[in-house]
């Protein structure tokens, strides 16, 4: 006689089946979320140091400070 606990369960495959759909499912709608934060992320950290360094080489130089006359 056939051990009944080591018999496959048609219903507890389709469950799990799914159940791993659905998670696989949510599993790449979270990474590309992530992946797009990342990415606005890492283009406004451009747009910064872009914007940091034109303002920088930009910048007008101060004018030397005015000498008094000596009398």
């Amino acid at each position: 006689m056939k051990n009944p606990w080591t018999k496959k369960n048609p219903f507890m495959s389709m469950w799990l089946s799914g159940a791993n759909a659905v998670a696989g499912s949510a599993r790449a709608r979270m990474t590309a979320e992530a992946r797009r934060q990342a990415k606005i992320v890492e283009i406004e950290a451009a747009r910064q140091v872009v914007g940091f360094w034109t303002d920088v080489l930009s910048a007008p130089k101060p004018a030397p400070a005015k000498r008094r006359k000596r009398r």
